[in-house]
């Protein structure tokens, strides 16, 4: 189930999803989706991401960063979650830390704001609806937009950034990307590792690779047409690189995708 934000949210915020699991998960694999999930536990069952072999228990309140490290879920039956869904260069303008601490991990936020996320998870639990916890979070992320409108004008800049490689995924040339926005290179990489947290060419191998896991999962094209539509050298290239995001080939993706109450697959696959 998902619902869309509010207009003035709408260019740092792509939607709020409510995800309910019906049957027990066990060590799936989740797979990297470009965006920054601010992921709440609206229930009482519990979960847990194993990043690169790392068990992290799931908060009231976490923050998934970007992924690049193979990643599985492990969620127990009758657990309910509210996911905020940032946009790759908008968790700068909600959180203070630099995006790169949240890369590869998922963060517990009240480590990070601890009085201030205590108080927003007792708002939202003291609401009953969805719509009304969405009202909460709402609220929350529009104070927060207030008090960092400093960085708007360099959000800005960080979307025209990653627009123009979404538009340009299959031939990322960073050479290019600053003669085009003006920029140096290491400036670009610099901007990219503090406000997305991972660098030009990582966002775009993530980039390139929900767009061939949307052909591997929904079509019954070849593992060669695939890795040449979406860029890849090869279909060798393209099954190590699939690996390194899942630790899986592409093949073990298309027999046992994850399965819940909503098409989870289209949940973390990228579309901006």
């Amino acid at each position: 189930m998902q619902f869309l934000p509010s207009p003035i949210l709408a260019p740092y915020i792509k939607n709020y999803t409510l995800v309910k699991i019906d049957a027990q998960l066990e060590n799936e694999v989740f797979f990297p989706s470009g965006y920054v999930d601010m992921v709440i536990n609206v229930s009482s069952g519990s979960a847990a991401t194993i990043i690169n072999g790392r068990w992290k228990d799931t908060p009231a309140i976490e923050l998934l960063g970007h992924l690049t490290l193979p990643t599985r879920l492990t969620v127990s039956k009758g657990t309910a979650v509210l996911i905020a869904r940032l946009y790759p260069h908008a968790s700068a303008v909600f959180f203070p830390h630099s995006a790169d601490a949240f890369t590869n991990y998922a963060t517990d936020m009240q480590d990070v704001l601890s009085k201030e996320i205590t108080a927003l998870y007792d708002r939202l639990m003291t609401v009953d609806s969805i719509a009304m916890k969405i009202n909460v979070l709402e609220t929350y992320f529009l104070e927060k937009l207030r008090k960092n409108e400093k960085q708007l004008k360099k959000m800005e800049v960080m979307q025209q950034l990653c627009t123009h490689l979404l538009k340009t995924y299959d031939h990322f040339d960073l050479t290019a990307l600053a003669q085009h926005s003006g920029m140096s290179e290491r400036n670009i990489q610099k901007l990219f590792l503090h406000n997305v947290g991972i660098s030009p060419a990582s966002f775009v191998s993530v980039v390139r690779f929900n767009k061939s896991l949307a052909q591997v999962l929904n079509s019954n094209a070849s593992l060669t047409d695939i890795a040449y539509d979406c860029g890849y050298y090869d279909q060798a290239h393209f099954i190590r690189e699939f690996r390194k995001f899942t630790g899986i080939p592409p093949s073990a993706a298309r027999r046992s995708p994850i399965k819940g109450d909503i098409d989870l697959q289209q949940a973390v696959n990228i579309g901006f």
